[in-house]
């Protein structure tokens, strides 16, 4: 594919998703028309943008298999609407272990066709007080990174957690854009949230787009939102703190290619053997 350097705007949507696929799909819906009419060219939705449930056991009943899904339908009908690349943040997805779902990001082109899919491979848990969060309880973990090809680069699917596991992205190879569709909780994304986006676009030299669920949701839960877009060198572009909409931005190729070429860190790498 032959990679396009004019300057394209990409865009996060921000959600407080419900227990109900339904209102989760209007909001969807109403948030991904506000991106493309602000001429976003690639969309991403957050992390459980489909369903939020009172239990994390209820999205078990909402899982489908690839391919076929009114979830699915939802998101390849908006994709070709308006002529997009929409990522969808998480699914949950049919597993092989019974009761339990893969947490999916799937990727439609302008068409609407479904053309890369990536399962969360690193599963959140964390315990502080009354606190207690164990995605491994209702979710199988993925084994196997996963990137497209865009018209302007190469562009690496992670989710929420993953970003603490910086060798994830570099398995992934130079990617133009990575993208992180997350549900961090309050308590650890006030305090990592931004800090760890920053790092993972600074040491890829890349575009960072990280589209979160950010309030507070009828299970109780409260996320930490700032839906953002940083750009290669560290700097951040556009956020929302709180609360559902839409933050757009403006993804440059040639900005990115000049970062590298002023600091050429991504060629000046040697790799080391760990100490045994």
């Amino acid at each position: 594919m032959t990679v396009d350097t004019s300057p394209i705007r990409i865009a996060a949507v921000q959600m407080v998703s419900t227990p109900h696929p339904a209102e989760n799909i209007a909001a969807a819906r109403r948030l991904v028309s506000q991106a493309a009419q602000q001429g976003a060219q690639l969309v991403l939705l957050p992390e459980y943008w489909a369903i939020m449930g009172l239990q994390d056991s209820d999205k078990v009943a909402h899982a489908e298999p690839a391919g076929s899904g009114p979830l699915q339908a939802v998101m390849a009908e908006m994709a070709r609407q308006h002529g997009i690349w929409l990522i969808g943040g998480t699914l949950p997805m049919v597993a092989p272990e019974a009761g339990k779902v893969m947490n999916t990001t799937l990727v439609f082109d302008p068409q609407g066709n479904c053309i890369c899919h990536y399962d969360k491979i690193h599963l959140f848990g964390f315990t502080r007080g009354d606190e207690s969060y164990d995605e491994s309880r209702t979710i199988v973990h993925g084994d196997a990174v996963a990137t497209f090809a865009a018209p302007f680069g190469r562009v690496g699917l992670s989710v929420c957690y993953d970003l603490r596991f910086p060798e994830l992205y570099r398995a992934m190879g130079e990617c133009a854009l990575i993208v992180v569709p997350a549900a961090f909780t309050y308590t650890t994304g006030r305090a990592h949230w931004e800090i760890l986006l920053r790092a993972r676009a600074i040491e890829n030299q890349c575009y960072v787009l990280a589209a979160a669920q950010g309030g507070v949701h009828p299970n109780g839960r409260r996320t930490w939102g700032h839906s953002m877009l940083i750009d290669p060198w560290g700097e951040i572009k556009a956020v929302l703190a709180e609360g559902e909409g839409v933050v757009v931005g403006e993804f440059d190729p040639q900005h990115l290619a000049r970062v590298r070429e002023n600091l050429p860190a991504l060629r000046h790498r040697k790799l080391v053997t760990p100490l045994l």
